[in-house]
């Protein structure tokens, strides 16, 4: 299996969720791996870890994500794998409901979360962010 950890989505990714017509709640599924130190852009000598970083972008984008009607499902960090096998494996999942593909867009695409970037940049040195649709029969 191919693949390929980046800190951005693609912008024809992002503007598929903006345009979608769908009214149905979608998780996202967040894979983060963190750096070892944060590396802030504007040359901060702050000195904390990537895993701190991460977390002030997160406590704020719990309350936008919230605040316009999403929730976060869980956030955990990874200890092992017990099937499978993984060169290394991801330091957190984490599960956010949006209610809705556009609503995620209008979330991620506001300039309050743009200014929150710096965190999430600063602390991540990769993430696999897959979208998700909630089953009807919950298997």
């Amino acid at each position: 299996m191919k693949y390929e950890i980046a800190v951005y989505p693609e912008r024809e990714k992002l503007m598929e969720l903006a345009g979608s017509t769908d009214p149905a709640p979608i998780v996202m599924v967040n894979l983060l791996k963190f750096r070892d130190v944060a590396e802030y852009k504007d040359g901060g000598t702050e000195r904390i870890s990537g895993r701190e970083a991460y977390m002030r972008y997160g406590v704020e984008m719990r309350r936008i994500v919230e605040a316009a009607g999403g929730r976060f499902l869980i956030s955990a960090a990874l200890d092992s794998v017990v099937i499978g096998e993984v060169e290394e494996l991801w330091d957190m999942v984490a599960l956010v409901e949006y209610p809705s593909a556009a609503a995620f867009f209008a979330i991620a695409a506001s300039p309050e979360v743009l200014a929150l970037g710096k965190h999430r940049e600063a602390g991540l040195a990769g993430q696999l962010l897959i979208r998700s649709t909630l089953l009807e029969d919950h298997v």
